[in-house]
């Protein structure tokens, strides 16, 4: 808890927690888990990206190796416990196998993942795209609301974007992968359950649109003749949630950002820019809501004379979690004595992107009231204390 303090006292902002990507407090956070992991004891070292990796070598050179990690990157004015408690309970674990001096026939490796949440260049899970080998070139060229590009940033930081797909974990090197996260909802904390296991992640699709109609004086064009941008971006705000509201699409929608163009309390809006999150744990359901979603926006477009563009930014599909991997963490709480539930993770995780080469398995941990992304954000000391003894059954009892 003294290192999730200290790692919360690293921010951009002296009012906040906020820790982006790139940033020199990102860099600042970055240097405080490094050193951290080199007092553990752990072979480190900084990939081109900016993921922090510490690595404890197993018996045989040969053998394949468990991943434990999580991220330390932020969303603006953060909580503490989103990321970082994943890679500090993962720290705590390899500590107390190196003061027991345990020994396993695998390799494990600890890593602080350089970007999850995407804030900055709009495109989440950059680190561990990179471990997973699943980075895609361009978006090296992608550049953020200051027009500074992915490249540029990583060469800041010390990088090489050039060498970067060397920065990956083969595919036959892994044995698995294993994250402890907080639940980011409220069901453990309303069943005072400390711990939960993960079965799957919602897959999400993530859109920028942009709504163009004609600037005109607010005075002069009569409500008739306008072709308003923001009321149309409007419109569509209260359909999306109309749609989502309806339980039978099984998704969620959330538009968490708007902008207007050169926008003055005299003018008419010509251009309005909102972002478009969609989530379901239903590839089925997320592909039918997508579709819907366009055909509505169209005909509001259409409507109102208003020009729509949708510009898809991301799309992943959801996750299932490894059966063998979800056993045996089950075991691991049931012999640590507490009940066992089970929960679908609405909340994209590094996990989706690791999914493509690796099993995956997560643990949730209670939070109070489920609230994230937020400076309410809070994890007690015991349900840290129970998650702490859940991962070291998992751990010593690891089985390929």
């Amino acid at each position: 808890m003294t290192r999730i303090n200290e790692l919360a006292s690293i921010s951009e902002e002296k009012s906040s927690i906020t820790r982006i990507f790139g940033t020199a407090a990102f860099r600042e956070s970055s240097r405080k888990v490094l050193e951290w992991m080199n007092e553990a004891g752990l072979k480190t070292s900084i990939d081109n990206i900016g993921n922090i990796k510490g690595m404890l070598p197993g018996s045989d050179p040969q053998a394949k190796t468990l991943v434990i990690a999580s991220h330390i990157d932020t969303v603006r004015n953060a909580g503490k416990f989103d990321g970082p408690l994943g890679v500090l309970m993962g720290l705590d674990l390899l500590e107390e196998i190196i003061k027991t001096k345990k020994q396993f026939p695998f390799h494990i490796l600890l890593v602080a993942f350089s970007d999850e949440e995407g804030v900055r260049f709009h495109t989440t899970y950059l680190g561990s795209k990179v471990l997973a080998g699943s980075f895609e070139k361009d978006l090296l060229n992608k550049k953020d609301d200051q027009k500074i590009s992915l490249q540029q940033v990583i060469t800041e930081m010390g990088g090489n974007g050039e060498k970067i797909f060397a920065d990956c974990l083969p595919p036959d090197q892994w044995l698995g992968y294993f994250e402890i996260h907080i639940e980011q909802g409220p069901v453990l904390y309303e069943n005072d359950i400390p711990v939960a296991l993960v079965t799957s992640i919602a897959g999400q699709i993530r859109v920028e649109l942009k709504f163009r109609g004609i600037a005109g004086h607010a005075g002069t064009v009569p409500m008739n003749m306008r072709q308003d941008a923001l009321c149309a971006a409007a419109d569509f705000i209260l359909e999306l949630e109309k749609f989502a509201g309806s339980n039978s699409n099984n998704v969620v929608a959330t538009v968490g950002k708007l902008h207007i163009t050169h926008a003055a309390s005299n003018t008419i809006p010509a251009e309005v820019v909102c972002s478009l999150d969609l989530r379901s744990a239903d590839e089925n359901s997320l592909s039918y809501s997508s579709e819907q979603i366009q055909l509505f926006c169209e005909s509001i477009g259409r409507k109102r004379d208003i020009n729509i563009e949708w510009k898809l930014i991301q799309q992943t599909k959801p996750v299932i979690c490894d059966d063998n991997m979800s056993e045996q963490l089950e075991h691991s709480i049931r012999n640590a004595g507490y009940p066992v539930l089970k929960l679908v993770s609405g909340a994209g995780h590094d996990g989706v992107a690791v999914s493509v080469v690796s099993p995956v398995a997560m643990l949730f941990v209670k939070c109070y009231k489920g609230i994230s992304h937020n400076p309410l954000e809070n994890v007690e000391l015991k349900d840290i204390a129970a998650a702490i003894k859940v991962s070291d059954n998992f751990i010593a009892g690891f089985k390929e």
